[in-house]
């Protein structure tokens, strides 16, 4: 595979949807009726989804510059960009490196610190589940934190599924990604308006992280959602993805 897989669905100007640790390109099955208004190009990372034959890289960075060879292979130059998790911390390096490429941002349940200092548990300890536990187990334990009631609804089974595709090998590369990365220094090189959505009962990010990026992010704004988890998105979709059209449109 020379590029990553990806769902292309609607019209309109692109909107770029970069998807969090463990999931893949069907993570945004709640967000594709945005495709009345926009272009959705939803890639799956390395490792992940439709893309686990390819072997995931180890930073944030190749992450980033994947997603590049991606849109350079579809034609598409300038575009607004939404990266949830993991892919917050993607977009904001694709914002950084490329800032007349992108023309709104936004870091949806994400921060500028790689190592996430209050995770509801440190890197070493998932690193240390995968090994000890495998994979499977892993991933139902991380998944559960991400809702404030994972039984509710269908988001995590849709983790489940999406997460069953990806492999040991990029849930651990990743990992090794997050504990390299820490992107406050450019911060102030993200020239895109930038929304910062966040829900305040996320036990991935902190409230702390969300005020790193609003002060390093010249052009920046919080939205607090009330109510969610770190999977917002799956668990009020129609309040996200009405945030997202009133940010974008």
């Amino acid at each position: 595979m020379k590029h990553l897989s990806h769902k292309r669905i609607g019209k309109g100007y692109p909107l770029v949807l970069v998807h969090g640790y463990l999931g893949g390109q069907d993570m945004w099955k709640f967000q594709e009726g945005l495709k009345d208004n926009f272009e959705l190009i939803m890639p799956s990372l390395a490792g992940y989804g439709e893309s686990s034959k390819m072997t995931a890289p180890s930073t944030i960075r190749e992450n980033a510059l994947h997603v590049f060879e991606l849109l350079d292979y579809l034609k598409i130059d300038t575009f607004n960009l939404l990266g949830h998790s993991m892919g917050g911390m993607i977009v904001q390096e694709m914002a950084a490196l490329f800032p007349d490429r992108v023309k709104k941002l936004i870091c949806f349940g994400t921060g500028s610190i790689g190592v996430l200092p209050s995770r509801f548990e440190t890197i070493a300890e998932s690193r240390a589940n995968i090994i000890e536990f495998g994979l499977e187990q892993t991933r139902k334990n991380i998944a559960k934190t991400w809702f404030m009631d994972h039984l509710k609804g269908d988001g995590y089974k849709l983790c489940l599924d999406e997460g069953s595709k990806a492999t040991t090998q990029a849930a651990l590369a990743s990992l090794d990604a997050w504990d390299c990365w820490d992107g406050r220094a450019q911060l102030d090189q993200i020239k895109s308006p930038t929304l910062i959505l966040w829900a305040k009962n996320d036990r991935s990010y902190d409230w702390n992280q969300q005020e790193i990026l609003n002060k390093g992010i010249s052009n920046s704004f919080i939205k607090i959602i009330e109510g969610c988890a770190h999977n917002s998105h799956m668990e009020k979709p129609s309040l996200i993805n009405q945030s997202i059209n009133d940010f974008l449109i």
